[in-house]
């Protein structure tokens, strides 16, 4: 008799785990059908706006196979902004089985007396693309500073441009932490300024002093005109997050629609804030 009640009791204790691991699971949202990027639970975004952040990271996913998940949600369920990302990362398998190579950027939007949050979760396989730090500095420097102005595409596709050259391997995370984010928009075209007046000086020196041979030469300087027409050309090409690193704008809307989630999964990496 003591060894059933022993059995019994084991039981219980099965039963009541696998009810708080049910509940565990509770008010993180289902995943998708059929399968998008972007989900925006509350309406914080436009038709507009969201087709357009799907288009972009549906084409990222193709052609990279890692996946960023843009999930919009106006309560946590109890959770803490880490592990709702965390937990809703594992549930709907954002990125690659074997791979790892998802990442959920969660909003949690304001309401009443309580601020807004905001939190990016990289997969294990991009932790080492897209450190804790980075994460936070790109929360801080490119989302936050839009969600205050209540520009939240404006933040998200910034962010999400960020995020995908940092997975490409355009720049690193160093070269974007040395950078100082988007304060790179603003040094990068004085740097150009500098460089066009110090080559314009020099030609215009060369050119008093070897005025005879210009057009004789076919070896010389090259003209005044050339080289800004050169150089507007290669600054023309510049565009995206900050300054000379291509922040990967301008994506089309070319392609299928996103094929849908493959497993991935998630560990204690990320960074987030609020507003």
């Amino acid at each position: 008799m003591k060894g059933l009640k022993h059995i019994r009791k084991v039981f219980i204790i099965l039963v009541l785990l696998t009810g708080t691991i049910n509940l565990s699971s509770q008010g993180i949202p289902e995943k998708p059908s059929p399968p998008r990027l972007v989900n925006d639970f509350v309406g914080l975004l436009n038709s507009r706006e969201i087709g357009d952040l799907e288009s972009k990271l549906v084409n990222f996913s193709d052609s990279t196979s890692n996946q960023i998940a843009i999930v919009i949600v106006n309560d946590l369920s109890g959770y803490d902004r880490e592990e709702f990302a965390q937990r809703l990362g594992e549930k709907w398998g954002v990125g690659q089985k074997g791979f790892d190579n998802g990442l959920v950027v969660l909003v949690r939007t304001s309401s009443g007396s309580s601020g807004g949050e905001v939190f990016i979760k990289p997969g294990y396989g991009l932790e080492g693309a897209i450190p804790d730090i980075i994460c936070r500095q790109i929360v801080d420097d490119e989302i936050i500073p839009a969600f205050k102005k209540g520009d939240y595409f404006a933040g998200l596709d910034q962010a999400t441009n960020t995020l995908m050259s940092l997975a490409r391997g355009e720049f690193t995370a160093g070269q974007y932490g040395k950078k100082g984010g988007k304060q790179v928009e603003k040094a990068a075209p004085f740097g150009v300024l500098i460089i066009i007046l110090i080559v314009f000086l020099i030609l215009v020196k060369g050119g008093n002093s070897n005025h005879k041979n210009i057009g004789r030469k076919g070896g010389g300087n090259l003209p005044f005109w050339l080289l800004l027409a050169m150089m507007n050309s290669g600054r023309g090409s510049h565009k995206g997050s900050w300054g000379g690193f291509s922040g990967g704008g301008g994506f089309g809307g070319g392609g299928g629609g996103f094929g849908g989630f493959g497993g991935g999964s998630f560990g204690g990496g990320g960074a987030g804030g609020s507003w």
